[in-house]
């Protein structure tokens, strides 16, 4: 079982969509010895950290987003131990119904469902990642509310976790602007905004930027500054005139109620990491360079396979649509996702996630795949993978791609030519 795929062993384990689903995609890679120091140094410190962050966190947040050209000072960020508790507390303060893209990150919307609200799924074209379609968004809406439904919020991703997809600045615009014309409030998920593989030729806005007063961003700290066992995420609030303030106070309500606080040595490694010291930015800088170049050759061995998927843009995943090869997936009895990432993972030994789990038709034969999941040995052969000249030529990372390419070219060819070849 990989890593970063799922938890559990298999059917005999259970498959449930919550405890089985699929983790936040790991880097693979030692703990930058900085990043450890300062956890070490911290832990005699036994005082509680605050719900939502104490002041020198909330001052690193707030330099953070201000940094990407969304300002902000301590009284419009807080702080978590993960997105998800953010999004759980976004959630149960907006209330309403939730609308996500289909894929969306497997974790958004066991959330509102936990709460009971209803969650619906808008297409979203594979070239966007996490930001639905605009007229697709506008009509989901409308049949929502005719059915009888309260839309309220829309959760997206401008650099989308599980496809990779960098959503393009006019398509953003159009999405957002349905947003505001239909009255919802926005929640952007921007943990995956740092790992953008060609930041020169990539252009990433944040809905934030767009819409100023009623968009909420929310960054996992796991996805660029922080070891992915370590959680602790930030949000910032609408500024200027509106509820930005009032909401914010709502959300440090429910993350109170909750105890989601984050344990002081773990805040006081978050506030280092969040002021971007040149270990920590030449760390993410590395991961991202080394990510980039194994999702090209993950992208490549699907294609080279006869499946689609395009080439990545952001983060650690690659989402792969076997469905040109419907007919020689049928020799192999599989006929939809679940049995795709069951005969990837039980029978080829390839770690994937099917993408039923990320709020795709079951019936599509999808899965999504994490580069960090090619990566292996101990800790100096991980580290190795960050200086080599060509990481794909080192043997564990040879030898995981030689598996998958393997994998993937069996099942693209029907089971009774390899039979008769065999």
């Amino acid at each position: 079982m990989g890593r970063t795929e799922r938890g559990g062993t298999g059917r005999a384990g259970g498959h449930g969509p919550v405890r089985f689903g699929p983790r936040m995609p790991d880097d693979g890679l030692p703990v930058l010895p900085e990043l450890t120091a300062v956890l070490s140094a911290a832990s005699q410190r036994a005082e509680d950290e605050p719900p939502g962050g104490g002041p020198d966190l909330l001052e690193a947040a707030a330099g953070y987003w201000t940094r990407r050209g969304l300002a902000a000072g301590p009284d419009r960020v807080a702080a978590a131990p993960g997105a998800p508790a953010l999004l759980l507390a976004l959630t149960a303060t907006l209330g309403g119904d939730v609308l996500v893209p289909r894929p969306c990150a497997a974790w958004w919307a066991p959330y509102a469902r936990l709460l009971g609200r209803p969650v619906f799924h808008v297409p979203t074209p594979p070239e966007s990642g996490g930001v639905p379609d605009a007229y697709a968004l506008q009509e989901t809406i409308r049949r929502v509310r005719k059915e009888g439904g309260d839309p309220r919020q829309l959760v997206l991703s401008p650099a989308d976790e599980t496809t990779g997809a960098v959503a393009a600045p006019e398509f953003l615009h159009a999405t957002v602007e349905v947003a505001e014309a239909e009255g919802l409030f926005v929640i952007s998920d921007e943990t995956w905004r740092d790992t953008v593989h060609d930041p020169h030729g990539t252009v990433l806005l944040s809905p934030a930027e767009m819409l100023p007063g009623r968009v909420a961003a929310v960054a996992d700290l796991r996805g660029g500054l922080l070891p992915a066992g370590w959680p602790a995420a930030i949000a910032r609030f609408p500024t200027g005139p509106g509820d930005g303030g009032a909401l914010r106070a709502r959300v440090l309500d429910v993350l109170t109620a909750l105890g989601a606080q984050i344990p002081r040595p773990l805040a006081v490694t978050a506030a280092y990491a969040l002021g971007e010291p040149e270990e920590v930015t030449a760390r993410r800088a590395a991961s991202v360079r080394l990510h980039a170049r194994l999702a090209t050759a993950v992208h490549e061995l699907v294609v080279g396979a006869g499946g689609l998927t395009l080439p990545p843009q952001a983060g650690r995943c690659v989402y792969a649509d076997l469905s040109p090869l419907a007919d020689a997936l049928a020799t192999h009895g599989v006929g939809d996702a679940q049995e795709l990432e069951e005969c990837l993972d039980v029978r080829h030994g390839v770690p994937a996630s099917g993408g039923h789990r990320f709020g795709d038709d079951l019936a599509a034969p999808r899965v999504r795949l994490s580069t960090g999941d090619l990566l292996g040995g101990d800790a100096a052969e991980r580290a190795a993978c960050l200086t080599a000249p060509d990481p794909l030529q080192l043997h564990r990372v040879r030898g995981a791609l030689t598996r998958w390419r393997t994998a993937f070219d069996r099942l693209g060819t029907p089971a009774e030519a390899i039979t008769g070849a065999e």
